[in-house]
């Protein structure tokens, strides 16, 4: 279960005026693919927020392969990396529906201690849910 697959629409807003999505929008669904892969064990960014742990994006890696064009439906592929201990890390693979790969791409984030604003270790909960 360290995998998701969430399905995203493309927005007109997200295009230039050729139809093509914008180079930038692509770390948008990234990150979309991670609060997906995080809300199936029940976990939300707000939840850890409220738990006083923040998780900024450190590092992000975007290879481009194809265009994504307005209106297709994506399918983002999000998958863990590694265990994590300090850090988070996760790949992804963003398809059209033709199943054509349109890009990959990898992030690490920080676990951080809101109070401390200092990295600190993944919280128990989530390595318990990992885990299980």
């Amino acid at each position: 279960m360290n995998k998701n697959e969430t399905q995203i629409r493309v927005r007109y807003g997200e295009t230039d005026q050729m139809g093509v999505v914008y180079h930038a929008n692509y770390a948008s669904y990234f990150e979309v693919g991670r609060t997906e892969w995080l809300r199936q064990y029940g976990i939300t960014y707000k939840s850890m927020e409220e738990n006083g742990i923040m998780l900024p994006v450190i590092s992000l890696n975007i290879k481009y392969k194809n265009s994504a064009r307005y209106d297709d439906l994506l399918t983002l592929k999000t998958s863990l990396k590694k265990m994590p201990m300090a850090s988070i890390e996760f790949d992804y693979e963003l398809l059209n529906d033709k199943s054509e790969l349109l890009a990959t791409g990898h992030t690490v984030l920080v676990f951080i201690d809101m109070e401390k604003n200092r990295p600190t270790r993944c919280p128990k909960y989530l390595l318990d849910k990992i885990e299980g």
